[in-house]
């Protein structure tokens, strides 16, 4: 599936993910290949994402902490989420 994640300031992240873990809030959730249409609203916390592979734009790479190989999170105050047609567009604060 792909992943976008934008803030008002700048496109952070775009790329085909496995996962991503995101917070809720009514708790933490986790979306998959071919999740079923959703939107949320995103409370403080991490956005924990799972890839093959990682490309980040020199400006957005500081703000993710890296698990592993194929696990970066990032932290965030609040947002919101979509995901339709095997898309996830994540816009945080």
């Amino acid at each position: 599936m792909t992943l976008e994640i934008v803030s008002p300031e700048a496109a952070l992240f775009s790329g085909t993910v496995t996962s991503v873990t995101l917070p809720g809030v009514e708790g933490s959730f986790q979306i998959l290949n071919n999740h079923a249409p959703i939107v949320a609203i995103l409370k403080d916390g991490e956005i924990k994402i799972v890839a093959d592979s990682f490309s980040f734009s020199k400006e957005s790479a500081a703000q993710f902490t890296r698990v592993d190989d194929k696990t970066y999170t990032l932290a965030i105050n609040s947002g919101t989420i979509e995901m339709n047609d095997n898309k996830v567009i994540v816009l945080v604060d």
